[in-house]
């Protein structure tokens, strides 16, 4: 039977060309939802590259209306898909605490959820899709689509990190890859698990990241200049674009400059760059803010500085908290320099500086406590003990022990302080990935694709002619093909 498959296609374009291998390689049906900005828009209404069943533009369907939503049919909906909507609003960045260029009515954020839900209802009506292939649902309207799938008993595939550094696997779970009733035959001792684990190193593949991300001072210039002279039409069309005029953006990216810079005086004056090792401590690394493994993945801490208050009042006598800045949080201008002074005001808290390797800490420390990081994945190569307060790929493993009440914190440190690691489920993990995921930069296509189309990352709204999108294709066509196969072989399971 011919397969039913819906692509969500966003400015990535990792998906378009999935898609494209896959139409060829594959019998099937494909439908499109499209979630993109006006001047590329004009691309996929013409393009003749790839032949979609339907397609529908997400922004031609959800606007910022001037109407009352229906609460009565909202009320159904949660009741019906078991979606706590309200939740989803809250931590998207758009709606609340990150824009700051609109600020959303109650009222509004209801009305696009109302023509959310109904959109995605008329979307599977029409379609009653086998599959639907997403990207990982960093925003709530993915994830609403996502939650949906989910009670529809649709599949989903999501191209998913495995927390080892350029390995990635198809799963149907944003919140499991499927390891935990696999045992492996080979054996690695701690040694080959640790040489593993340093050859898909985390730290060194974000490192690479961030020495292309927004990096070329000629792109910025070519951006700003086809900003500021093309037409701005999305902040009529796009509610995500709301109050985006020229002279805010404009305005916006200067302040920013700014502010980043002086944080960043203030975070190489202020934060350590040494630690002595002498006294025991439990490890903390901080997240990148606005980051979908907060917002989604963890909804009920966000707050990091909440959650770390908490944990400082359950230490043990004579245990330091040392909490790490998460290099990467450069790209959101670092965090207030009250959120700094806070931190470090804090007993027997101590704050490193972000360009520290997180190596020494993790080989180091006692326990390591994260919200739903790598690093508490990473600890098990060195025998530490982790808490987490998510669902996540490898929080079924035992030394991992998830949390879901602050008041568990004392008695939960204080037991996994004196804990032992067995390996085997880290090598019962590590053998499923090898034998289930595969390797994809994912980080350097993304930086690829922005060098090729969006000015390094710069402007997302750009024109893109049928020519140049060909000339992707082709040139990236063996990391299609790869991730098309990896896509059939879930299909056809």
């Amino acid at each position: 039977m011919t397969k039913k498959v819906i692509f969500w296609l966003d400015a990535e374009l990792l998906r378009f060309g999935i898609a494209k291998e896959l139409k060829e390689n594959f019998e099937c049906k494909l439908f499109s939802i499209i979630d993109i900005t006006d001047k590329p828009k004009k691309f996929f209404e013409t393009q003749n590259i790839l032949e979609f069943e339907k397609k529908w533009f997400y922004h031609d369907h959800v606007k910022k209306l001037k109407q009352v939503a229906n609460m009565e049919y909202l009320r159904k909906f949660e009741d019906k898909y078991k979606i706590n909507l309200w939740q989803l609003a809250f931590n998207e960045r758009i709606f609340y605490q990150f824009n700051e260029f609109y600020k959303f009515s109650d009222s509004e954020i209801l009305s696009i959820l109302e023509q959310e839900c109904k959109f995605f209802e008329r979307i599977f009506d029409e379609t009653k899709p086998d599959y639907v292939i997403l990207p990982n649902p960093s925003f709530h309207h993915y994830y609403l689509f996502y939650l949906m799938c989910k009670k529809k008993n649709v599949k989903t595939l999501v191209l998913q990190g495995t927390r080892l550094g350029n390995k990635c696997i198809i799963t149907d779970n944003i919140e499991s890859i499927g390891y935990e009733k696999y045992q492996s035959v080979k054996k690695r001792n701690l040694t080959e698990l640790q040489n593993y684990k340093n050859q898909y190193s985390v730290y060194d593949q974000g490192k690479k990241f961030r020495k292309r991300f927004l990096s070329s001072k000629t792109k910025l210039l070519k951006a700003g200049i086809e900003f500021l002279t093309s037409n701005n039409s999305n902040v009529k069309t796009h509610y995500t674009y709301y109050g985006r005029t020229k002279v805010k953006v404009l305005s916006n990216y200067i302040l920013s400059s700014l502010r980043k810079k002086y944080r960043k005086r203030f975070i190489d004056k202020n934060l350590l760059k040494t630690y002595n090792f002498k006294k025991p401590f439990i490890f903390f690394p901080l997240h990148i803010e606005q980051e979908h493994s907060l917002l989604n993945v963890a909804p009920f801490y966000t707050n990091q500085i909440e959650v770390i208050k908490n944990i400082v009042k359950s230490l043990p006598i004579g245990y330091d908290l040392v909490i790490k800045e998460h290099p990467t949080m450069i790209s959101r201008d670092w965090r207030k320099i009250s959120d700094y002074n806070l931190l470090m005001s804090l007993p027997n808290v101590k704050v490193i500086h972000p360009d520290e390797s997180p190596e020494n800490f993790l080989k180091k420390c006692s326990l390591i406590i994260t919200i739903s990081g790598t690093s508490a994945f990473e600890g098990i190569f060195y025998l530490k003990p982790s808490i987490i307060f998510s669902d996540t790929s490898f929080s079924s493993l035992s030394c991992v022990h998830r949390i879901k009440s602050f008041e568990d914190l004392p008695s939960i440190i204080r037991k996994l302080l004196l804990s032992e690691i067995n390996t085997d489920e880290l090598n019962n993990y590590i053998e499923f990935v090898d034998k289930n995921g595969f390797d994809f930069d994912h980080d350097s296509f993304v930086q690829d694709y922005q060098d090729f189309f969006h000015h390094g990352g710069f402007l997302v709204d750009v024109e893109i002619s049928e020519e140049k999108m060909r000339n992707f294709l082709q040139k990236n066509k063996p990391i299609f093909e790869k991730l098309a196969i990896e896509h059939i072989k879930k299909l056809e399971q």
